[in-house]
C-alpha cells in the first residue's frame, strides 16, 4: 500500500499556525513512508471563500519547504483539487447513495425539525430525525419535486450497529449509532456539505491516511459510514491535539488576536511584529500577519527552520530531552504513536528559542543576505547593493552579534543606514539625555572638538578619548556616553558604543553631533 495523506483548507484566510502544524504531520507521514502527500483546495463555502488568500497558503508551504506531490500548480492523476471543480463527482455519489437508499429527500420544514430537537432537548432525551420523508415513495418524491418544495438530502443512520475506528492516537473510538441523526450531506440543489464531500473526494483520491485536528473526531463516525455506503477503502485516522494559545487549554484562535496581544507571553512576538512590519510598510495591525498566523513568521525575518522545529515540537517529540531538531531529523524519526492526547500550547519563548538556534546554524554568507533582503524591503538599501553597502551590512551584523534573532532584527538598527539629516532621535531618551540636563550640550561640544582632532577614529582609540574626556572634566562616564550614544545613533540603547562609532566614521559622527547639538539647542529655546 501507498501511504497517501493530504491536507484540505479552506481558502478563508491566510495559513494559520495550528493548521500549519497538522499540514506538516501529513507530510512528515507521507514522506517517512515514502508516500504522497495531496494538497486539496475545500473551497465549497463559497460565502467565506477569498480568491486572494489561495496564493499565500502556497506561499506558505513553499517557504517552509513543504512540497506536495498532487494537487494546484503541480496537476496529478486525481484532478481537479479543488472542491468546487469536482461536482460532478459529488452528484454522482449522491445519486449512488439515493439510488440505494442510503439517503433519502427530507422535506420536512425546517422549523418542524427545530421544534422536535427543542422537545427533545427540554425532555432531555437523544432526538432522532423523524425521517418522515424516507418513507416516500419514488413518486410521492417526484411530485414533491415537481413542486417545488424545499428539501435537503440526509443520510439514513443505520440505527442497528456501532461505528469504531482504532486511532493511532486516540486509541479504540467507538460510537453508537442509535444517538446519531441523519446528517444533511447535500442541499435541495445537490451542493454538498462538508461531510459528504470530504468522505467522496477522500475515497476518490484513494487517502489511506487521515490525519486532522481532534475537533474533527466527531465527524469521523459520519465519514465511516459515508465510506462504507459509497464502497470505499476505509482511510486510517489519527485525531492530533488542536494548538492551544501560550500557556492555556483554548485553542489558538485568530479570532482572539486582540486579546493575545495584551497577553504577556504573546507580547513579545506582537512588538517584535509592530517593530518590523511597520519599518517595511505594513500595517502591524493587518491580523493575517499577527503570530497565529504563518505569513508574520515569513515577514518578520523567522528561519523556515526555527518554525518548522516549532511546529514539530507541538505534539509530538523525538524523546524525553531533544529539542533543536532540522526537517530532516523530523522526517526520519517521526511517529504518530509519539503524538500526544493533550492540547499543546504555542510557546513563544521556545519558539525563540529554536529560531535564536537555527540562526546560529547559518553561514555569514547566509545570514548577510537575509538581512539585506530584509533592509531592502525597508528601503535602507538599493535592490542591488554595491560592495560598500554589503560591506556595511556584513561589519552591522558582525557588530549586532545575537542582537539579530531574526533577520528583522537588523530593522533595529537603521542608524547605520541612514544619513545624519535623517537619523531620528528616541523624543523621550533624547529629552532626557540631551536636551534637559544643564552641562550635556557644552559637554558633547567640547567631545566634538576632540573627536575631530583625533587622527585614530578606531574603537580602542576613541575609548581612550572618552575616558580621558571624563577624568579631565571630573565627570562620571555615565553623564557623557549616553548623550553620544543618543546623538549619533538617536538611541539610547544599541550595540556597543565605540566600535558604533568606528563604524560610522569620523565625518558621519561629527555631523550627528552636530546636529543633536543644534537641535538640542532649539529645543531648549522653545
Amino acid at each position: 500500500m501507498t501511504v497517501r495523506t493530504r491536507f484540505a483548507p479552506s481558502p478563508t484566510g491566510y495559513m494559520h499556525i495550528g493548521g500549519m502544524r497538522t499540514a506538516l504531520f501529513n507530510w512528515l507521514w507521507a514522506r517517512k513512508n515514502g508516500g504522497q502527500f495531496i494538497l486539496r483546495i475545500d473551497d465549497t463555502d463559497q460565502q467565506r471563500n477569498m480568491d486572494e488568500a489561495l496564493g499565500p497558503i502556497l506561499d506558505a508551504f513553499r517557504w517552509l519547504g513543504l512540497d506536495w506531490d498532487e494537487g494546484p500548480e503541480v496537476g496529478g492523476d486525481h484532478r481537479p483539487y479543488f472542491q468546487s471543480q469536482r461536482r460532478d463527482r459529488h452528484d454522482a455519489a449522491l445519486e449512488k447513495l439515493l439510488a440505494s437508499g442510503a439517503a433519502y429527500r427530507d422535506f420536512e420544514a425546517a422549523e418542524d425539525t427545530r421544534a422536535q430537537r427543542e422537545a427533545a432537548e427540554k425532555e432531555k432525551r437523544v432526538y432522532l430525525s423523524s425521517r418522515v420523508s424516507a418513507g416516500l415513495t419514488e413518486a410521492g418524491v417526484t411530485e414533491k419535486l415537481a413542486a417545488g418544495e424545499t428539501h435537503v438530502v440526509r443520510f439514513l443512520i443505520p440505527r442497528g450497529r456501532t461505528v469504531s475506528i482504532d486511532d493511532h492516537v486516540r486509541g479504540h473510538v467507538e460510537w453508537d449509532c442509535g444517538l446519531m441523526v441523519d446528517p444533511v450531506i447535500a442541499r435541495g440543489d445537490g451542493s454538498p456539505l462538508y461531510n459528504f464531500a470530504t468522505a467522496v473526494d477522500d475515497g476518490q483520491l484513494q487517502i489511506t491516511h487521515v490525519i486532522r485536528a481532534e475537533e474533527h473526531l466527531s465527524n469521523t463516525p459520519v465519514q465511516v459510514l459515508l465510506h462504507e455506503a459509497l464502497g470505499n477503502d476505509l482511510p486510517e485516522f489519527a485525531h492530533i491535539p488542536f494548538v492551544a494559545s501560550p500557556g492555556g487549554r483554548k485553542k489558538l484562535s485568530k479570532r482572539d488576536v486582540d486579546k493575545y496581544r495584551k497577553s504577556p507571553a504573546f507580547q513579545k512576538l506582537f512588538q517584535l511584529g509592530d517593530e518590523v512590519l511597520s519599518a517595511t510598510g505594513i500595517d502591524p495591525a493587518d491580523q493575517s500577519l499577527s503570530p497565529v498566523m504563518v505569513a508574520y513568521y515569513r515577514e518578520v525575518g523567522f528561519l523556515p527552520a526555527g518554525v518548522l522545529n516549532a511546529l514539530a515540537r507541538l505534539g509530538w517529540s523525538l524523546d524525553d530531552e531533544t529539542e533543536n531538531m532540522s526537517l530532516q531529523t523530523v522526517q526520519q524519526n517521526f511517529s504518530l504513536e509519539r503524538v500526544v492526547k493533550a492540547s499543546a500550547g504555542l510557546d513563544p519563548d521556545k519558539l525563540m528559542s529554536y529560531q535564536s538556534y537555527w540562526m546560529g546554524k547559518l553561514s555569514a554568507e547566509e545570514k548577510l543576505k537575509g538581512c539585506v533582503d530584509m533592509l531592502v524591503k525597508a528601503d535602507l538599501v538599493p535592490e542591488n547593493p554595491d560592495a560598500d553597502t554589503l560591506n556595511m551590512v556584513a561589519a552591522v551584523v558582525k557588530l549586532a552579534a545575537d542582537r539579530i534573532r531574526v533577520f528583522g532584527d537588523i530593522l533595529g538598527m537603521d542608524e547605520f543606514f541612514v544619513s545624519a539629516d535623517t537619523l531620528k532621535y528616541s523624543e523621550k531618551d533624547f529629552q532626557k539625555r540631551v536636551v534637559k540636563p544643564e552641562p550635556a550640550v557644552d559637554l558633547l561640544r567640547e567631545l566634538r572638538q576632540l573627536l575631530a582632532t583625533t587622527d585614530d577614529f578606531t574603537a580602542d582609540a576613541m575609548h581612550i578619548v572618552v575616558e580621558g574626556f571624563v577624568e579631565q572634566k571630573e565627570i562620571k562616564f555615565g553623564q557623557i556616553a549616553p548623550a553620544l550614544r543618543l546623538s549619533v545613533t538617536g538611541k539610547a540603547k544599541g550595540a556597543d558604543l565605540f566600535p558604533t562609532l568606528e563604524l560610522l566614521g569620523q565625518e558621519e559622527c561629527l555631523r550627528r553631533i552636530d546636529r543633536a547639538i543644534g537641535t538640542a539647542e532649539s529645543m531648549k529655546v522653545v
